[in-house]
């Protein structure tokens, strides 16, 4: 009887979960379509700026859809535009004094930036380094000298960058800094006086700091690293005598520490962290001391060395919850900061923050089209690789699921470009929009993102195509495992590197994706080596290294080259591409089209004569994401 009684009410408490199962999945409650345009139109405003005397504020707004830059008295309610730029959009730009604003902008996506000065009433707008074929870097703003800037430029020689003193009124350019062909980075003191670089040595693979006490002295060697040893200095300690520095020197995981350049000792760790690199640093200009360290997991965390700036960012924070917050502009007293908030759902809001009065006023928000609780949540995961290795990444599922709840779901997985960088959590549009669309979306920081350590980045050397491959593999089956992944219905998408793993992708597996989409991606490792930027070649015997040489590593780069092994590819794919990209060149693609359709792969090809590393004009944009909408409904079937 009692064995009777127990199964009856087993019965019961199956059928009543049973009941609650059909209850919850009939309770999805799915987004509402939101059109492809809302996701990647340019922002009302964004990158606000406020400007050192505190008298204005600025930001970047569409203006015969490029971006532009507009201006505001503070206390005003009107603003007027400095820029009217229509071909490109404005790619950044900063307060170099009070009165006067710079700029850059390139020319249909070739990464030579010119740089532009102009007035704050939009007078004497002029171009600063109006030199073909040359790209501009910024050095030091100057903060303390509203006449000049430092700036790098490779016009003597297209391969390396000298500096230069800039008057940003007039345009004069000093030489003060001439390369003698190896220096990769240049670092000013607290007084804006050149006192230290980054060179590579003579075998290429080497990374050596020269440092010196005057800018009348020449450049000595200070240490000599292997480049999988990180020495990186961030700025001067405020005497300008040692150097603050992020470093994994003897260890695995990068710190922040304190470097004496006089005696090539580290001085002392300031933070660290056991489990991810710490990578940034930052201070107060004003008060000279340092403000916080910050470092990702799958969020970014912050140490704080400060009291006064964590007082200020606690109270913001706390005024503003549901939000991750960033300080992204001051004053040059401190007394005011533009705060930027963003999540996984919005691209957020600014505002201004007075220190006095703690008052938060709100600017702008950056996308108010876009509802937030229609978005998808970003959420963090991890797996073990087929070799042990412990993976992280993010999975985005569609709106109304959860992890406990989607089941066979239509899937993009979604490598990220670099390869040595990393995703990230945040607003994400193209992940937002394919959930949206009803796809769940699959972002994997595959063996080679940064972010975790010395020896998980090293373990990507020779291995493009390979392991790293093989990781984004085994996130693909773990989601099929967890019965999320619809097996029949798994797409891969990615840009640059990213665009290289997708292609790999179904040269390897093409059984395991219905469809593919390449936006600016390698497909032959021999040619993108040789069609470089001329800035990279110092860089070129590291990234032997790094990818694999010509010669010495011909045929490991031959069989994971994609154009070379498109025989193995019967998946449809979509490939978009600039042509003027600089860093995987139009011919990367064409190669892969011809490989194709010599064969009978479907294949659908986007280029874009005014592009380069990815899309930028709005346009271009829609086209691109219209195209991919529709590639992906046909392939993996819609679910909207």
């Amino acid at each position: 009887m009692k064995a009777i009684k127990h199964y009856g009410i087993w019965v019961v408490l199956l059928g009543l979960i049973f009941l609650v199962m059909s209850c919850n999945s009939s309770k999805i409650e799915k987004a509402p379509l939101i059109p492809l345009k809302d996701f990647f139109r340019n922002p009302e405003k964004t990158s606000y700026r406020i400007s050192p005397d505190g008298k204005y504020y600025s930001w970047l707004a569409p203006y015969e859809n490029r971006l532009n830059i507009f201006v505001q008295a503070i206390g005003s309610d009107s603003s007027i535009r400095l820029t009217s730029e229509t071909d490109r959009d404005i790619a950044g730009y900063f307060w170099a004094s009070g009165d006067r604003l710079l700029f850059l902008k390139d020319n249909g996506g070739d990464e030579n930036y010119k740089l532009y000065g102009v007035n704050v009433d939009g007078t004497n707008l002029i171009c600063l380094t109006d030199f073909p074929g040359v790209r501009t870097q910024i050095i030091d703003d100057l903060e303390d000298d509203p006449e000049h800037v430092i700036i790098g430029l490779n016009k003597r020689n297209p391969e390396v960058f000298d500096a230069y003193r800039l008057n940003i009124i007039s345009g004069k350019l000093d030489l003060i800094g001439e390369n003698p062909g190896n220096i990769v980075g240049w670092l000013t003191d607290h007084e804006g006086k050149l006192r230290a670089a980054s060179a590579m040595a003579p075998d290429g693979i080497s990374s050596v700091l020269l440092y010196r006490e005057t800018e009348n002295q020449p450049f000595k060697e200070v240490i000599t690293t292997s480049f999988k040893d990180q020495l990186s200095p961030h700025f001067f300690t405020f005497d300008n005598k040692n150097l603050y520095v992020s470093t994994n020197l003897g260890r695995d995981k990068t710190v922040i520490a304190e470097f004496d350049p006089a005696t090539a000792k580290e001085v002392k760790v300031l933070f660290e962290n056991p489990e991810f690199d710490v990578d940034a640093l930052s201070y107060s200009r004003k008060r000279k001391v340092l403000t916080f360290a910050s470092f990702e997991s799958f969020k970014t965390e912050y140490y704080f060395f400060d009291e006064v700036f964590k007082g200020n960012y606690e109270k913001v924070k706390a005024a503003l919850p549901g939000y991750e917050i960033a300080f992204t502009s001051s004053t040059r007293n401190e007394d005011r900061f533009i705060v930027r908030t963003y999540s996984d759902k919005s691209l957020g809001a600014y505002y201004i923050y007075d220190v006095a009065s703690g008052k938060i006023d709100k600017l702008a928000d950056v996308s108010p089209w876009l509802n937030e609780e229609n978005m998808a949540s970003v959420n963090p995961i991890e797996f073990a690789s087929r070799d042990g290795l412990k993976i992280r990444g993010y999975l985005t599922l569609p709106k109304g699921y959860t992890m406990d709840n989607a089941r066979n779901l239509p899937v993009v997985v979604n490598p990220h470009g670099g390869p040595w960088a990393r995703d990230s959590w945040g607003f994400n549009p193209e992940v937002q929009f394919l959930a949206n669309r009803g796809y769940a979306v699959l972002q994997i920081n595959f063996r080679g993102s940064t972010g975790f350590g010395k020896d998980f980045w090293m373990k990507s050397f020779k291995q493009w195509g390979q392991t790293m491959q093989e990781d984004i593999t085994d996130g693909v089956k773990w989601l099929i495992d967890q019965g999320i992944a619809d097996p029949k219905r798994i797409a891969i998408y990615g840009a640059s590197y990213g665009g290289y793993a997708t292609l790999q992708g179904i040269v390897k597996d093409p059984e395991l994706y219905a469809a593919a989409v390449d936006y600016v991606g390698v497909s032959n490792l021999f040619t993108f080596l040789k069609t470089i930027p001329p800035y990279w070649k110092p860089y070129l015997e590291m990234m032997y290294e790094m990818v694999g040489h010509p010669q010495k590593d011909s045929l490991m780069m031959a069989q994971n080259s994609p154009s070379l092994n498109a025989d193995k590819i019967k998946t449809p794919l979509l490939i978009a591409q600039g042509a003027n990209d600089p860093r995987v060149n139009k011919a990367e693609s064409d190669q892969m089209v011809e490989a194709l359709k010599s064969r009978g792969i479907e294949v659908e090809y986007i280029v874009k004569d005014n592009e380069g590393h990815g899309f930028r004009n709005e346009e271009n944009q829609f086209e691109f994401y219209e195209a991919m909408e529709k590639f992906l409904a046909n392939h993996l079937g819609e679910k909207k």
